[in-house]
């Protein structure tokens, strides 16, 4: 593997589109931008990770027509492709053989997943692991920097498997939770059928649903057992995130944002509380934790999933909490104030590591907003790319 490093004292973005992966990178000042891409070949890149004690970046993504994988890059300029499945297009070239010569390709060979699974759609790594989520919704873990993939058979064959209903995307596996400091365990979010959670590096799962005991809920379409609604967080979770440890945060402490509001957990998913009170609106994508304070965090709300999905009175804020989700206050500063109707997508939010904690979310209409002051203030400091899938930072 190589042993080339980022540079130092830079910011660099991984920005997942509809039309391959790019990479946004500045300087320690975070006011000017470069951009460079699309790499990938064009691929759909759902999410993307990077290691940077050796300068390794991945890019997960795909679909029914190019098949599913996960591109690898030693320096953010030359990708290579895993790919786990074929798709369509890889069968219209091996059964015509005249139309490949023509196009100057060779058929690509037998993927091992193929006929499995379509795409995929998020990427963790932890130790010599790298975790990647798919569509419909299965684990794959690779020993060997994303060369080769073998499936987590456990999760696919918990015993809810059979009950698990896809979301408006289809089944999938969407956010993969990972603990640095104890690398035994993690957490995966799958539309819809809810939180699963490990603390035995994968060979068992327990689902993780349950609310707390501070009352109950009213009924929605996305509670697994009929008559349970109440006592469980709807199955359609959109994006979880865990709280730094080390942080004071007690246990594993988690937030997510669900299809019908904000939850926290402060015993790893066991019990969830609903902090939505003082939102806009119980419904959006993405969320984002501070990297040291475990009481501060964002969500950017959107007006509800059957009313268009752009921020409440077409109005772009970003919600931040101090105390944990207890309240909440809108921060506007920079964004657009009227006429906004984007959409900013589950793994589209992410935060950096500076001592003025960077905050950035790229939208559907391929703008990348950041803010240099914990999300106080904010500027575009991208426009016209693709639309955005996701958004992860490197410091």
């Amino acid at each position: 593997m190589s042993q080339n490093t980022l540079p130092q004292k830079t910011t660099t973005l991984m920005v997942g589109t509809t039309k391959g992966a790019f990479l946004l990178t500045s300087d320690s000042d975070r006011i000017k931008w470069s951009v460079a891409g699309p790499f990938c070949d064009g691929w759909p890149i759902n999410h993307m990770a990077a290691d940077t004690t050796v300068g390794t970046y991945w890019a997960a993504g795909g679909g029914e027509w190019p098949g599913a994988g996960v591109w690898r890059s030693d320096n953010g300029t030359d990708w290579t492709l895993s790919k786990l499945a074929n798709g369509k297009f890889d069968a219209l070239l091996r059964d015509d053989p005249a139309l490949a010569a023509e196009f100057g390709m060779e058929p690509a060979p037998p993927a091992p997943f193929t006929g499995e699974i379509d795409a995929l759609w998020s990427l963790a790594h932890v130790g010599d692991t790298l975790f990647a989520g798919a569509k419909p919704a299965a684990l794959y873990a690779s020993h060997d920097g994303g060369d080769t993939w073998d499936k987590v058979p456990s999760l696919s064959d918990h015993p809810s498997a059979d009950s698990w209903e896809p979301g408006g995307a289809g089944l999938t596996l969407h956010t993969i939770v990972t603990a640095a400091d104890t690398p035994e365990k993690m957490w995966v979010g799958i539309s819809a059928a809810g939180v699963f959670a490990t603390e035995d590096g994968g060979k068992t799962w327990e689902r993780r649903n349950r609310r707390d005991n501070q009352g109950n809920a009213p009924e929605h379409d996305h509670g697994g057992t009929p008559g349970a609604c109440g006592h469980e967080v709807g199955h359609c979770v959109h994006n979880m995130v865990r709280a730094a440890p080390g942080t004071g945060a007690a246990g594993d402490l988690l937030y997510q944002q669900n299809h019908h509001g904000v939850f926290r957990s402060p015993d790893g998913g066991r019990s969830w509380s609903e902090i939505s009170a003082g939102l806009p609106s119980t419904f959006g994508f993405p969320i984002a934790v501070h990297p040291r304070d475990p009481a501060t965090l964002w969500v950017l709300p959107l007006n509800g999933d059957m009313a268009g999905r752009y921020p409440p009175d077409a109005s772009a804020a970003v919600w931040m909490s101090r105390d944990g989700g207890d309240t909440w206050s809108a921060r506007r500063d920079g964004l657009p104030a009227r006429n906004c109707f984007f959409t900013v997508l589950r793994q589209a939010m992410t935060t950096d590591r500076a001592e003025s904690v960077g905050v950035y979310f790229g939208t559907n209409s391929g703008s990348v907003f950041a803010s240099t002051d914990s999300g106080e203030t904010w500027r575009e400091v991208a426009r016209h790319l693709p639309t955005v899938l996701c958004v992860e930072a490197l410091t």
